[in-house]
């Protein structure tokens, strides 16, 4: 089943948004400068999140330097999960010593524009913007040792060695984003 709002193959919208950092994220600048892009819809508080980390963390450094990042985004309404703030983005990001930016969606706006539902959900961009994945990040949240396939690091070695992305879209598992 794709998303409704961007399909595979389709154009990701642009965005421009806070980041942990001080600064302001946009789309296009990351576009400039990698050839693909991984914008992962995550939060503070969801288990599974918390499951991933390490695993995105490491897909962060095996494919940074091939021209990939991974981009954070939390959507999750602040005022129904107070744990998702800014100031509470900050503390986790530094606690758990992310590598990639990690950025905040107050409007919920970008997420609904991707159509991401879950966390974590991740949708892969080529450096033309156009989304070729979206989904999962492997078929086993509980357990690494126990992963079989390993869905958004073969979809970025596909793509960064320009082959066709295959499969295009997997069911993400996780936590309901928590909307306005």
């Amino acid at each position: 089943m794709e998303k409704s709002d961007t399909r595979i193959g389709s154009y990701a919208p642009d965005f421009e948004l806070p980041g942990i950092d001080g600064e302001v994220h946009h789309l296009a600048r990351y576009l400039q400068k990698y050839r693909a892009i991984g914008a992962i819809f995550m939060c503070n508080r969801c288990s599974y999140v918390d499951l991933y980390l390490n695993r995105l963390k490491q897909i962060q450094t095996d494919f940074h330097d091939r021209g990939f990042t991974l981009i954070g985004i939390n959507a999750n309404n602040a005022i129904a999960s107070p744990e998702d703030n800014f100031e509470n983005m900050k503390s986790f990001a530094a606690k758990h010593q992310l590598n990639f930016p990690y950025l905040r969606d107050p409007t919920q706006d970008v997420a609904r524009s991707f159509g991401a539902q879950i966390t974590p959900e991740v949708f892969l961009l080529d450096g033309n913007s156009v989304v070729r994945y979206s989904g999962s990040i492997d078929d086993n949240p509980e357990a690494v040792e126990l992963v079989q396939v390993s869905y958004l690091r073969n979809a970025i070695e596909q793509l960064l060695c320009g082959e066709t992305v295959t499969p295009t879209h997997t069911q993400a598992v996780g936590c309901s984003l928590k909307w306005q």
